[in-house]
């Protein structure tokens, strides 16, 4: 099944002007504006699907934005020590202001793009002044620096050091993109992100984003999710309608972090999917997507 859009994507220019590409769609006089952001390594296109369908499931006009964060996509890589999760929050909030200055917002964020989420609201608790609804999907509030990845002790002991020997490549490389040709990453991209009996479509997809992620900024956004310990900040979505979802097969981020949410979120609704892996907006778009609606 096709994830990308037929929308020709825009561009955002941030404060210290790097160009971010961007994706809106719907009436700008919409009563209430849904916004995307993804995870680490992947794409806006990741919430293709999602996006598409959320006019339809939730019965009335909305108005839907979803941009490439720094390095990733269509977005110009971040500058030095500018691939943060920090940076991204601020990215979101000149977004928002920019281009949805006001009105009702539904924010909604895949893997690295909750925490990104989580760190708006840390570093600019007022925008929550007009959030009516968040969906945090496949993430985490921290615990990431050593992940278990599903396996047993050793063998993520080993996993993960190789993980830091190839990031310490990455961000020692020349910084140039990997090519389309991403069939190599499949495989891995299936045991890592997916859980049982994915879309081979979805998986290719997913692959070809990876591939598409600056290497130094790829590195670099792995040493920001490691630090992630944003637990505390969640209590400024105490009272906004929260909705957490976790997938079972999950091996990135396990149902433990999605409960360690959630528990700080005591009003919050959790979901939770048998079979499904990281990749919840692919693999679960119509449970998602049908969710999301209930925020509209």
């Amino acid at each position: 099944m096709d994830v990308q859009t037929t929308v020709p994507a825009a561009e955002f220019t941030a404060s210290d002007g790097a160009r971010l590409a961007l994706i809106d769609e719907g009436p700008e006089d919409a009563p209430v504006t849904a916004v995307f952001v993804h995870g680490w390594t992947l794409s806006k296109h990741t919430w293709d699907r999602v996006a598409a369908g959320l006019p339809a499931a939730a019965g009335r006009h909305v108005r839907t934005l979803r941009f490439d964060l720094r390095g990733h996509g269509d977005s110009r890589p971040a500058g030095p020590g500018d691939a943060t999760i920090r940076r991204c929050a601020d990215d979101l909030a000149e977004l928002l202001a920019a281009r949805v200055p006001e009105g009702p917002i539904v924010l909604a964020g895949h893997s690295m793009g909750g925490m990104t989420i989580m760190a708006l609201a840390e570093q600019h608790p007022k925008v929550f002044d007009r959030v009516r609804g968040v969906a945090l999907v496949a993430t985490s509030s921290g615990d990431l620096a050593a992940p278990g990845f599903g396996l047993p002790p050793r063998a993520a002991a080993a996993f993960n050091a190789g993980e830091r020997a190839l990031r310490r490549c990455l961000a020692a490389s020349k910084g140039q993109r990997v090519s389309g040709g991403s069939a190599w990453l499949r495989p891995g991209v299936r045991w890592l992100l997916f859980g049982e009996d994915p879309e081979p479509d979805d998986v290719a997809a997913t692959a070809s984003w990876l591939a598409g992620c600056h290497p130094v900024n790829m590195a670099s956004y792995r040493e920001s999710l490691a630090a992630h310990e944003r637990v505390e900040a969640l209590a400024r979505l105490d009272g906004i309608p929260t909705l957490v979802f976790a997938g079972l097969a999950d091996r990135l981020t396990p149902r433990d972090h999605a409960d360690t949410i959630a528990a700080a979120l005591p009003g919050a609704h959790l979901y939770l999917y048998p079979g499904a892996g990281h990749m919840l907006p692919l693999e679960r778009t119509h449970e998602l997507t049908t969710r999301l609606a209930t925020l509209l």
